[in-house]
């Protein structure tokens, strides 16, 4: 079989999987090794096993001896000699081991690398176990420099929300099932969860909330105390504490009183008891995180209560043990906003909940405040919440897992992104208010308690997020929320000589790829500030703009034949503009000074506004969403280049998912083309929309107990037609008419729909030529939200290439039909070599 996707299917050669992530402490070469100079022996200062400072002994040894092959003993009490010593400040002191460590804040650490002589020196157990991770880091990517500095966190929360659900299931997950639940209850084994705190410690993370915001009450059974203990003891080593989310609504559901109105003294004493509780079992919980009157969740507004009253219920319980609450800021109304309305916009919900409740909080009570106002868009301005929490502590919520951004089957390197928001200055009373330099820190507002938040859901897969590539962005978000200021660039080159070894031509692809990936999936998506284009209403993963639109969710486009873009200008529109300090909402409030890339965000404008690169707004839909499709197209490409120098298990499992990526994003592009084209009735001016030279549409060769059908939405289909075999049991074909093509070699490439519970069995022929077999089977292999439909989320390609080609010859798909799966079929490309479809 000549298929790219035979890469999915050929039996792999032993090598890695993933699950060491970064941490693979890789064997450097010998003439690397000999220039490195190390300490004889290590000296944990602390034989407690579960302290982080007696951790770091042990993983300063496992990865001297695998990165460079020598084997060091442990102990733990200062002795003569040059050793490499790790611990706190205070054990250092005790111990009478002097060091030049100047003062450090809370998880900071201490580094001093001078000839045989390691000094590691943390703030705590925390900060000494995070200056170990920083000395194997350098090791590992063959740095023998000496230095001497100290390194301290940007903010003091640093969390990771899992949301993963009892049952085993993980919302928004991409990678299989939960490593923290099964069958409704905590796991047993929990190895897994131990390797989960190691990656995370090593990044400097240090809480994780293990469970769903939509949380299940039931984890608040004796039963899954115990096993929230257990879960606690596996990542204590680490300086991971655990954190949990809570439903507001248990001491009805779960406690069976009567009520859940968090001013009612029965569930005030309800919840300080179940609090004591928790931290009987676990004594350093982190806290809790709760969602709550949103998405159907319950909360105060319930009992006409505010959102301070829910907050301060759980932060009064969890202060008497030092924990705190971090409080979800999303919170709108996703069942009476009216499109029709020009005024409603969700986008104003965050700040008009909560704006005139700054300065009600209790002073553990953390704000936790998506990145943007709407929901983990491909771009979105900043949120102007942070401009208004001046009394308030509050934290940024990321999302690592790729909800809205190709759900990890598609390369999205998010740091560029981030750092959109994290650079930000928000200029609040006319000064300096950068989002991550100032406001996160505390700084600018004087907190003491701020920082970060992501959403990450690993599972079971041993890549962790279903895709060794995505991982880049995990590594990226510790290293950012420790230090905002680093550059996404170097962070992505440690990651990859870390990930992939030291080979100049590796870091240098893995890096073009993947600095271009976000700005190429936002152009072949949602670009000028419009949002994603996803299914918002489905599995917000394929293409299907009207559903933007024409429901009360509040994600809207408002398209219609004239113009596009939402009107947030506060003069004629939904005036989120005005909730921006005065210096930024000026500049978003006047469609000439509002940045290009957010334009449809701010301004309703005709189809014909002129951008400032000189295009109209249509025309750059339509090339952007080339441009987009095109630089995926090279993905693959880039990646080939890429063999024999890594493992090949890991190459082969990424090119596979790189060339469904670039077919994919053709999906994309021309369902996206195709429904604008429609709507406002403008060509685009270089031919390419609707005009496919190169396609032969199913619908138009000879049929074999295929029938031809429409499909919804109906722009995912070239042709706006599709065809599927008339039952689901008989064996049918389609052939192609005589090819009229000059006789020369080519890519052939057939588009399909993968449909969940189906596997459907496809086989091409040139001529009377097999060139290669396959099954409607990416279920099995991609972890995208599966959909029984013909549709954006299940339209996919697979290309054949180098196919000599004469004229005359014919083509021709022989299928058998499996399941659900009606082997449906789009259209054949017949391409000439480099050609994008």
């Amino acid at each position: 079989m000549r298929g790219l996707w035979l890469l999915a299917t050929i039996g792999l050669a032993a090598a890695e999987d993933g699950l060491n992530g970064w941490l693979r402490y890789a064997r450097l070469p010998g003439d690397i090794v000999e220039q490195a100079t190390i300490p004889a022996t290590i000296v944990a200062l602390s034989a407690n096993e579960t302290s982080p400072v007696f951790t770091a002994g042990q993983e300063l040894q496992k990865g001297i001896s695998s990165i460079l092959g020598k084997a060091l003993n442990v102990t733990h009490e200062a002795a003569e000699g040059p050793s490499l010593v790790v611990g706190t400040a205070d054990a250092f002191n005790a111990s009478g081991v002097t060091t030049e460590a100047p003062e450090l804040e809370e998880d900071g650490f201490w580094l001093s690398i001078k000839g045989d002589a390691v000094e590691i020196v943390g703030k705590n157990e925390r900060g000494a176990l995070y200056g170990a991770f920083e000395y194997l880091s350098l090791l590992a990517q063959a740095n023998f420099t000496e230095v001497a500095y100290a390194s301290n966190p940007s903010a003091p929360i640093r969390w990771v929300n899992q949301w993963d659900n009892m049952d085993g299931t993980i919302e928004r997950g991409y990678a299989g099932l939960s490593i923290f639940f099964k069958s409704n209850a905590v796991v047993a084994n929990v190895t897994r969860v131990a390797k989960y705190a190691r990656l995370l410690s090593s990044i400097r993370v240090n809480a994780l909330v293990v469970n769903n915001v939509n949380a299940n009450a039931a984890i608040l059974s004796d039963a899954n105390m115990a096993g929230l203990a257990r879960l606690a003891d596996a990542m204590r080593p680490w300086g991971v504490q655990l954190g949990l989310s809570l439903n507001f609504a248990s001491p009805q559901t779960f406690g069976g009183l009567r009520t859940f109105d968090p001013l009612d003294q029965s569930v005030i004493a309800w919840w300080d008891g179940i609090t004591d509780k928790l931290y009987a079992r676990v004594p350093d919980l982190a806290g809790f995180l709760v969602k709550a009157n949103s998405e159907g969740q319950p909360g105060p507004l319930t009992y006409g209560r505010t959102l301070a009253d829910g907050a301060n219920l759980f932060a009064r319980a969890a202060k008497r043990h030092g924990g705190i609450v971090m409080f979800r800021a999303f919170v709108y109304d996703y069942q009476h906003l009216d499109e029709r309305n020009w005024k409603d916009d969700r986008a104003n919900a965050a700040v008009d909940f909560f704006r005139d409740l700054d300065g009600e909080f209790e002073d553990n009570v953390v704000v936790q405040v998506k990145y943007g106002p709407i929901d983990f868009q491909v771009r979105e301005p900043v949120s102007p919440l942070f401009a208004h929490l001046r009394s308030t502590a509050s934290a940024i919520e990321l999302q690592v897992t790729q909800e809205y951004l190709g759900q990890q089957c598609h390369l999205v390197y998010l740091p560029p992104l981030w750092k959109t928001i994290l650079d930000f200055d928000l200029r609040v009373d006319g000064e300096r208010s950068v989002i991550g330099s100032d406001i996160l820190t505390g700084k600018r507002f004087n907190k003491t308690l701020s920082g970060y938040a992501a959403v990450v859901n690993v599972g079971l897969n041993s890549t962790w997020l279903g895709t060794h590539l995505s991982m880049s962005s995990l590594y990226a978000y510790g290293r950012l929320a420790w230090d905002p200021t680093a550059s996404e660039v170097a962070i992505l080159e440690d990651w990859t000589r870390l990930t992939f070894g030291l080979d100049d031509t590796v870091r240098e692809t893995i890096t073009s790829m993947s600095m271009a990936s976000w700005p190429a999936y936002e152009n072949y998506t949602g670009n000028l500030g419009v949002q994603t284009l996803t299914d918002i209403t489905g599995p917000h993963y394929g293409p299907n703009p009207q559903s933007m639109d024409n429901n009360p969710w509040g994600q809207w486009t408002r398209a219609d034949a004239y113009g596009i873009g939402m009107d947030r200008t506060v003069w004629n529109g939904t005036g989120f503009a005005g909730q921006y300090p005065e210096e930024v909402a000026a500049e978003f409030e006047d469609v000439e000074t509002t940045p290009d890339e957010l334009l449809l965000w701010f301004h309703h404008v005709p189809y014909t506004h002129v951008l400032k690169n000189g295009k109209t707004v249509i025309q750059h839909f339509y090339d952007a969403h080339y441009a987009g499709a095109e630089t995926a197209a090279t993905f693959p490409q880039q990646w080939a280049k890429l063999e024999g120098l890594i493992d090949q298990q890991r190459f082969e499992e990424m090119s596979f998912r790189l060339t469904y990526q670039a077919g994919h994003a053709i999906v994309w592009r021309d369902s996206i083309n195709q429904f604008y084209a429609s709507i406002s009735g403008i060509d685009d001016t270089q031919g390419r929309v609707n005009n496919h030279p190169y396609r032969i549409e199913a619908e138009s060769m000879q049929l074999r107990n295929y029938r031809e059908t429409g499909v919804t939405p109906f722009e995912v289909a070239s042709g706006l037609r599709i065809v599927q075999t008339r039952d689901n049991r008989t064996a049918a074909g389609v052939t192609t008419r005589p090819l009229n093509y000059t006789a020369g070699v080519y890519d052939v490439a057939v588009a399909y729909y993968d449909l969940w519970e189906g596997r459907a069995r496809y086989e091409l022929f040139h001529n009377d030529e097999s060139l290669g077999a396959w099954m409607g089977d990416n279920e099995d292999k991609l972890g995208f939200t599966l959909t029984r439909g013909i549709d954006g989320h299940s339209a996919t390609r697979i290309t054949f290439p180098g196919v000599q080609i004469e004229e005359g010859d014919v083509l021709r798909v022989e299928t058998t039909p499996n399941g659900r799966e009606t082997a449906p079929l789009d259209y054949i490309a017949v391409l000439p070599p480099g050609v994008v479809d």
